[in-house]
């Protein structure tokens, strides 16, 4: 949120009670909102040794072979667990793609396209923030491409 303050980017942030991580549907059922424009922040590795980061509904699966030819790689890996936290700062069910240790390259299912306003992790488990996806493209270079399996 600070990254978001910092740039005078308006959005909602959802807080809400939470002692371990929930998944992303049972977050939008407590919330009360669509799913389909709840997003999970998904951090994968390439062939490359690159990581990128993905951004799909969270009722849905990260196609890999969509995912790799979204960032120009062979082939691509969902990072370990144990390896989230210090490459990104932050932890499994707590992961946002604004303001990570890092600047990945991050790919947002062409989905997100179709809603006014979209909804992912604020960095930390119990935090949503909502915002238009023009204003997260301010803050994240953000690309988008169809991911999910269908």
């Amino acid at each position: 949120m600070r990254v978001l303050d910092a740039a005078g980017v308006e959005y909602i942030s959802r807080i809400f009670e939470c002692p371990e991580a929930l998944s992303g549907v049972e977050v939008a059922r407590l919330l009360d909102l669509d799913p389909e424009r709840v997003f999970k922040t998904l951090v994968t590795e390439g062939r490359s040794r690159e990581h990128y980061v993905f951004m799909i509904p969270v009722a849905e699966e990260l196609d890999l072979k969509k995912a790799a030819a979204a960032v120009g790689e062979k082939s691509i890996a969902m990072i370990k667990s144990k390896e989230l936290l210090p490459l990104t700062g932050y932890i499994h069910g707590g992961c946002s793609p604004i303001g990570m240790k890092k600047t990945f390259a991050t790919v947002v299912d062409e989905t997100a396209i179709l809603f006014d306003r979209i909804v992912f992790s604020g960095g930390r488990i119990g935090t949503q923030i909502e915002v238009p996806l023009g204003d997260l493209e301010s803050v994240v270079d953000l690309t988008t491409a169809d991911l999910t399996v269908r």
